[in-house]
């Protein structure tokens, strides 16, 4: 088993909502359990138009391979009616998945990077990230809850919200 990082999104429909279904569904994924999850935060997009997202990240132990459990991500989202329009990469979505890091793993493919190559650069991830694991530490050796402070003074704005869900 290995500990592995998931961030949670969405911004269309009642997005909380969904991502407290997605969790429980996490939660069932074979040769795989929850560990922690983050509270709630709230963050306009990204380099996109539409409503502002509901982020949070996930803490789960798995013995699945990095790709068989980022298929288990895809067919979770694909449930829940997300889309992959082509051309459109960050379009609003019902639910977005990531797999962002998987203990002692490092890939460069074409369907799947870990750690998640954009990590370090998102906020929206590092603070809900801090909540799970506030000392786990990027590759440059900052923590995840320093980084998001830093990024969050640099004007990338996340609103924490209620706890998703009480874990231990």
């Amino acid at each position: 088993m290995r500990d592995a990082l998931i961030g949670l999104g969405a911004n269309l429909g009642d997005a909380a909502t969904t991502l407290r279904r997605a969790l429980e569904e996490l939660d069932r994924i074979p040769h795989s359990a929850l560990v922690r999850a983050s509270n709630l935060y709230h963050s306009a997009p990204l380099d996109a138009d539409g409503p502002d997202y509901c982020n949070a990240v996930a803490l789960m132990r798995s013995a699945l391979e990095p790709q068989t459990l980022l298929e288990a991500l895809q067919r979770i989202e694909h449930a829940h009616g997300r889309l992959r329009p082509p051309g459109q990469r960050n379009a609003p979505r019902t639910l977005d998945l990531d797999l962002l890091w998987v203990d002692g793993v490092q890939l460069a493919g074409p369907e799947l990077t870990l750690p998640h190559p954009r990590l370090h650069l998102r906020a929206f991830v590092l603070a809900p990230l801090a909540d799970v694991a506030p000392h786990w530490r990027l590759a440059d050796g900052e923590s995840a809850l320093h980084a998001a402070q830093r990024l969050c003074a640099q004007g990338q704005r996340v609103r924490r919200g209620p706890p998703l869900r009480v874990t231990d």
